[in-house]
């Protein structure tokens, strides 16, 4: 039987996570979602759209979907779930787990990798996070919960754009990049959003292809190669970014000290296989809960294919992927999404597990 694809969904108090639910959970689609609450909060899915009585924890709803609420613990649940699917006894095509507001996404996501009977039976897709454009640049400033989810999510979903002004949703998707390069992200209305935006976004799949955002590279790349120290203070030289320029840079200009922060590292010459997996071993034991995401594509000396590796937490993985093509630039490029952490150290491990 195949895997069943498993997507998280966290995001900001009040960023409509509910919202975006309903709509997928009711939109004719075709598909059947088993959505898992991780616990009801306030703002649960309105009883309007279940249908059952609510003593059992799992409920059908109208249009095929089943929904639950985790009373016990996540692993239990979805190890019960895929069971009452292999039985038939429930008929649903893949899961969606809403955490709550202020939630780490991190020991959810680990689930999928450290319980064998979990990973077993689903793959997890992908994290998403919805971030309150009104109320964002308090809740980044005041709860580093939120900042966590921004440096975790694959996607994030922008809500409530529409009710301030274009400048500060510019300001905002340029702060959250400098969390964030790998997540695309765009404003939704009204959690209106087309499921292929939401689904089989295969953010946690091994593949050769390394999503950074390329704005937030090219603002990188006049400092050559990744002996750069101090690309924040470059940032307040070169950037002619408009929150910088129209007199509110106050609310916004000391995103640079957010805690949650992403790196880039390059290198051309390969990696040692065996100095590498040291380093990297090594910093995973000392930094690993502040390492939120982290992922690679590696030029590793005796292989011609490339490497990918990618973690969270203390958690990683690493897989052969294609073959370098002829003519291809064998660059080894990786991204770190932490909270304060140590890059010198960082580059200079990297630095000398090349060859």
């Amino acid at each position: 039987m195949s895997l069943i694809p498993a997507t998280i969904l966290t995001g900001f108090l009040g960023s409509g996570k509910t919202t975006l639910l309903k709509r997928v959970l009711t939109e004719a689609h075709g598909q059947k979602i088993a959505v898992v609450e991780n616990e009801f909060g306030e703002e649960n899915i309105d009883n309007e759209i279940l249908v059952a009585d609510t003593q059992e924890n799992i409920i059908q709803m109208s249009n095929g979907c089943i929904c639950c609420t985790i009373r016990d613990d996540l692993r239990a649940t979805l190890a019960d779930l895929a069971q009452k699917k292999r039985k038939g006894e429930l008929d649903f095509e893949r899961v969606v787990i809403e955490t709550t507001g202020l939630a780490d996404p991190g020991p959810v996501a680990q689930t999928f990798f450290m319980d064998d009977e979990v990973a077993e039976q689903y793959l997890l897709d992908s994290i998403l996070t919805l971030v309150d454009a009104k109320h964002a640049a308090d809740q980044l400033n005041d709860r580093q919960e939120a900042r966590r989810q921004v440096g975790f999510a694959d996607q994030i979903f922008i809500s409530k754009a529409d009710l301030v002004s274009q400048d500060e949703v510019d300001a905002l998707i340029h702060r959250l990049k400098h969390m964030n390069p790998r997540a695309p992200m765009r404003p939704v209305h009204f959690g209106e959003v087309a499921l292929k935006e939401v689904f089989d976004l295969r953010g946690f799949n091994l593949n050769a292809k390394l999503d950074i955002d390329p704005d937030f590279l090219s603002v990188d790349d006049h400092d050559h190669g990744h002996e750069h120290h101090d690309h924040d203070h470059e940032h307040g030289e070169h950037c002619n970014h408009p929150s910088h320029q129209h007199g509110h840079a106050h609310g916004h200009h000391h995103h640079h000290d957010d805690d949650v922060k992403s790196f880039v590292y390059r290198a051309d010459k390969p990696f040692d296989p065996a100095k590498l997996e040291d380093f990297l071993g090594a910093i995973v034991q000392v930094y690993g809960p502040k390492m939120l995401r982290y992922k690679g594509v590696l030029n590793m000396q005796g292989t011609d294919r490339k490497v990918i590796f990618q973690g969270v937490h203390q958690l990683m993985g690493s897989d052969l992927g294609p073959l370098w093509a002829e003519g291809e630039a064998r660059t080894s490029k990786m991204v770190f999404i932490g909270i304060d952490l140590p890059r010198d150290i960082l580059v200079q491990g990297l630095d000398q597990a090349l060859v």
